[in-house]
């Protein structure tokens, strides 16, 4: 850990930390120390449950309640862990809770499952929020917690209010959404979102750097950010597999800066009605002229 935060003071634009517990982290006052020497925040404290062997066919969602209650236990230590190191969320992206095959499970006693266990994760240290990730599939063929529209179904049935979502753009690309209209439909719910970035060619989770396949969505997605006054961390969730890690996540800062400060210099009341206009050729110039001009 001492050398990953090293190395973030490195990258330029970042001045915070996601960290996974507990197999990155699990000792507050040994990261409180290296945060403080690196001069780091902590965007989110991200907690595991589908590493440990038992969790394999799901941990929230086992038909097993000791199992269940070892996940939801994992959730809580993680927002304690979160308290005493000064984190302001958990995350937890429930991806061994999901399905392969037809018939392969009761669909309606696991969602009953996912309620009880996010509820008692969540209703635990409220002033620590629980946000809910979801994803389309891995390490299941299919997730649960699998669009944003389902995700805000479960906050719904759970009913606490100090929990949110974690928007993933990959994880909304290749699910077939549409990352801008995710963000329009929650932040216009009563619960909070939290931003991961990235991208990829709509097949596969690849976490590339944000804008490299999908420019015109990304520079959407930064619009409705910014239309609903996101002012949390934009935390970027890229795998830089085959190139540099400096490289790769500075491209992500250099890209979404600059259609950060573009759409900040545009006439937005003209551009709204131009958008609720319903002419879209019209929309289509404006475009051309005030944010392809980049």
């Amino acid at each position: 850990m001492d050398q990953k935060f090293e190395l973030m003071t490195e990258i330029d634009g970042y001045d915070g930390v996601e960290i996974v517990y507990p197999y990155e982290v699990s000792d507050p006052q040994d990261t409180r120390e290296l945060l403080k020497k690196y001069d780091l925040s902590v965007a989110a404290v991200n907690v595991n449950v589908k590493a440990e062997p038992e969790f394999r066919n799901g941990g929230l969602t086992s038909h097993n309640k000791d199992i269940r209650e070892k996940a939801v236990r994992f959730i809580k230590e993680a927002k304690d862990f979160a308290a005493e190191i000064g984190a302001d969320k958990v995350t937890c992206c429930p991806l061994g809770d999901g399905y392969e095959f037809n018939f392969n499970c009761d669909y309606a006693q696991m969602w009953k499952y996912l309620v009880e266990t996010f509820s008692e994760a969540g209703s635990y240290l409220t002033e620590i929020p629980l946000f809910v990730e979801y994803k389309p599939s891995e390490t299941r063929g299919r997730c649960f917690v699998d669009t944003g529209s389902k995700s805000l179904c479960l906050l719904n049935d759970i009913g606490i209010e100090q929990m949110g979502i974690t928007i993933d753009y990959g994880h909304s690309k290749y699910g077939g959404e549409n990352p801008a209209e995710v963000v329009s439909l929650i932040a216009n719910s009563r619960y909070p979102y939290y931003i991961h970035i990235n991208d990829n060619n709509a097949k596969w989770d690849w976490d590339y750097m944000v804008a490299s396949h999908n420019f015109l969505e990304y520079v959407e997605f930064l619009y409705y950010l910014q239309k609903y006054n996101y002012d949390d961390y934009l935390t970027s969730d890229t795998s830089p597999t085959r190139w540099d890690i400096i490289g790769t996540f500075e491209a992500n800062t250099r890209m979404t800066n600059k259609i950060w400060t573009k759409l900040l210099s545009i006439d937005k009341e003209k551009f709204e009605s131009l958008i609720s206009g319903g002419d879209y050729l019209e929309t289509w110039k404006y475009i051309e002229a005030n944010i392809l001009s980049l």
